[in-house]
């Protein structure tokens, strides 16, 4: 499965939410998204074989963090939209600077 595959999916883009934020039980998964566990350990399964997340057992709980490497393909593939469209904002900017002297 590619990144975008992965991330192509509400739920999993909200555990990343989640996760993002702090490390998360899968309890506290349940709790805060109000789906069965067996769906949220479904999207922590794919997460984590696909390298978005990891886990550490904790007593009998099992907790997942953010592993934000894989997350670094998405902002690489990003870098350049972003690029394009800070250099649409600046001539925005001068075109707009430029009105302001007008009546």
């Amino acid at each position: 499965m590619n990144t975008f595959e992965v991330l192509a999916e509400p739920a999993r883009r909200r555990i990343l939410d989640l996760i993002r934020e702090d490390e998360r039980s899968v309890g506290d998964l349940v709790a805060r998204l109000t789906m069965s566990q067996p769906a949220v350990s479904k999207h922590l399964r794919v997460l984590r074989e696909e390298g978005f997340v990891e886990s550490r057992v904790d007593a009998q709980r099992r907790i997942y963090a953010l592993k934000p490497s894989r997350l670094m393909e998405v902002d690489g593939w990003l870098a350049p939209y972003r690029r394009y469209w800070a250099n649409r904002l600046e001539s925005l900017e001068r075109h707009l600077d430029s009105q302001k002297g007008e009546p």
